[in-house]
């Protein structure tokens, strides 16, 4: 998979797997039925029992809306809060989504665990943002607002809100994509299980070069 940039009007609308809603697939790494991971948009618009997904785990995360809560079968109860609240749970629990006021529009992030580690950060855009992708792994970066360019020769489009884009190292060695725009982002780094959810490094920010919890410089020195 080529580094590439795909447009929120180019995302495919099908079916959940229980027929109860509706999900826009971003991308994926595999086929339909045997990825090792899977960024989606789920459409949410009444109260519903998500997929259950044994050996895999997953994270939610509040796109739109006046939030929801996602209700465990062991009593449990996680609420993601507006703007961006998130959540990350085994795909082998039974949870329901419970709607608080309202539709709302979530980020899925589901990934087999035996295959690959993935990490979410939600990061601002201010300025400049420098990413590095080590060998062998993919980086996401969902643009939840503003405009995004890439510079340095990458050869990749820019960004409005909605777009993502995915983001890989050279064959042998780990490549940079630098960024300049406004906004905010939804950052996700997957890695090859044997690696584990290695750190990474996010440099950015208008205010110079610095680490800025949770994430700085996405690759080089380690996101805590």
């Amino acid at each position: 998979m080529n580094p590439h940039v795909i447009p929120a009007a180019d995302y495919r609308r099908e079916r959940w797997r229980n027929g109860l809603g509706w999900t826009r697939e971003i991308s994926r790494a595999g086929g339909e039925s045997d990825w090792a991971w899977r960024m989606s948009i789920a459409e949410v618009d009444a109260d519903a029992a998500f997929s259950r997904f044994p050996g895999v785990d997953r994270e939610i995360c509040l796109l739109s809306g006046k939030g929801v809560d996602l209700c465990f079968d062991d009593g449990a109860r996680e609420g993601l809060e507006p703007p961006h609240g998130r959540h990350r749970f085994e795909g082998e629990r039974v949870v329901r989504a419970a709607l608080r006021d309202g539709p709302v529009q979530v980020c899925n992030l589901m990934w087999r665990r035996d295959r690959v580690g993935l990490r979410v950060w939600h990061r601002p855009l201010v300025g400049s943002m420098v990413l590095f992708a080590e060998v062998g792994d993919t980086w996401l970066l969902h643009l939840l607002a503003g405009q995004a360019l890439f510079s340095g020769g990458s050869g990749l489009t820019g960004l409005s809100g909605g777009d993502t884009a995915v983001l890989r190292s050279n064959v042998d060695e780990r490549a940079r994509y630098a960024l300049e725009g406004g906004g905010e982002a939804l950052v996700a780094r997957i890695t090859p299980a044997a690696s584990g959810a290695r750190d990474g490094h996010v440099i950015g920010c208008a205010s110079g070069s610095v680490d800025v919890p949770p994430v700085s410089t996405l690759g080089e020195d380690g996101l805590p």
